[in-house]
């Protein structure tokens, strides 16, 4: 069943629509509302995804293949008590790399 999570943000409130078999959820309704506060602040949910891109793109980046550009792509799950996480499309995990030249490869030199 889904629920929803209430993230705090700079700049006021944020609900999010996520599955209630996750864990970290705190209910904030005496109700039987399905609203629930997160553990942390929106803002501060992204900071494990920043890094896994950050890092992806500093190994993807230079070496001999020199891209001009690099793009990835990849789904992000939010979870009340992990923040955002990299989600998984069917059995994998999903991160799709793209890179793209502009211009030609260097040559390597005669003899190498």
């Amino acid at each position: 069943m889904n629920e929803l999570v209430r993230w705090e943000t700079e700049h006021g409130t944020v609900i999010v629509e996520t599955d209630d078999r996750e864990p970290g959820f705190q209910s904030v309704s005496r109700t039987g509302e399905m609203i629930h506060d997160a553990a942390g602040r929106f803002e501060d949910a992204f900071q494990n995804v920043r890094d896994a891109a950050e890092a992806a793109l500093a190994s993807l980046r230079g070496g001999k293949l020199n891209p001009d550009a690099v793009e990835l792509e990849f789904g992000v799950k939010l979870n009340a008590a992990a923040g955002a996480v990299i989600a998984k499309t069917s059995v994998e995990g999903h991160l799709k790399v793209k890179m793209t030249w502009g211009r030609p490869l260097p040559q390597e030199p005669e003899g190498a």
